[in-house]
């Protein structure tokens, strides 16, 4: 059984609300990103509390942090960013998750990425290094800008230090905003380090985010394959099906339950269980 997910900080700011639709939509699980209005990393103690309370009153569990560290440009100053690592690592324990998403940093424009490919690897290594005895997995995910922004140096990154604790976040929407094909190319490159899915799709045309199955992220092919493979992970769902009138990746609740509904219908498609009994 592969288990449902999603970023409810898309469905609204509120806590309440979040866990109403994600109950509504039978899924029990959410990866934290942001909530109350706050990205997850600025959550003071309390708040961090009041969420666990709030969880387990109503049989939720987070997936995953979905956290903001490694979205900086790879020449700002790391050492104030690793002291929020470390942050999101007393959160992570305190919230009973496993994982915690992470990303390569942001590369400036007048530069190779394969230039700032040691500055990289030190920083994700520092993490690693911070995160020892955690019991966390960082998951790296492909970003557009950062340094694994393509399969290629994804595959460079968890080949140089890939380990029990670091691997892969796949992301078809983010692989065809970069114009490669998720499954048909990408999938074969990482299959032996994917740990964890986001579901949203995109259109390679004009990178525009769509519902599961109306883009070109060949999301059905690689569910599919997941499946042969006998994945049991997350699937967590990013709509990024924007309100109109709202900036960046807010949806509301009917845009999440349209996003929830296409990816259930591949799933049942193709026979996949992701109902917990």
């Amino acid at each position: 059984m592969m288990k449902l997910s999603g970023f409810a900080d898309e469905i609204s700011p509120d806590l309440d609300e979040q866990l109403r639709v994600l109950e509504q939509e039978g899924i029990r699980y959410l990866e934290l990103r942001g909530v109350w209005g706050k990205n997850v990393v600025n959550l003071d103690a309390s708040e961090v509390k009041r969420i666990r309370k709030t969880l387990s009153a109503g049989g939720f569990q987070v997936s995953a942090i979905g956290s903001p560290i490694g979205k900086i440009g790879v020449e700002d100053p790391f050492p104030p960013h690793l002291d929020d690592f470390r942050r999101i690592l007393d959160i992570a324990t305190e919230l009973e998750t496993g994982y915690i998403r992470i990303f390569s940093f942001y590369i400036p424009q007048d530069k190779a990425p394969e230039a700032c490919r040691d500055e990289v690897l030190e920083r994700l290594s520092a993490m690693l290094e911070a995160a020892e005895g955690s019991g966390l997995m960082l998951l790296h995910e492909n970003e557009k800008g950062i340094y694994g922004n393509t399969a290629e140096r994804c595959k460079d990154l968890l080949d140089s230090i890939g380990n029990g604790s670091f691997r892969a976040i796949f992301d078809p929407a983010n692989f065809v905003q970069e114009q490669q094909k998720p499954y048909s190319h990408c999938y074969p490159l990482l299959k032996d380090y994917v740990e964890y899915c986001h579901i949203k799709d995109a259109l390679m045309a004009d990178g525009k985010v769509v519902p599961a199955g109306e883009g070109d992220g060949e999301i059905q092919e690689l569910l599919e394959a997941l499946r042969d493979k006998g994945y049991t992970g997350f699937l967590s769902l990013e709509p990024h099906l924007v309100e109109a009138g709202r900036a960046g990746g807010y949806s509301g609740p009917e845009l999440f339950r349209k996003a929830a509904g296409a990816l259930k219908q591949i799933l049942d498609e193709l026979g996949i269980n992701y109902t917990e009994k």
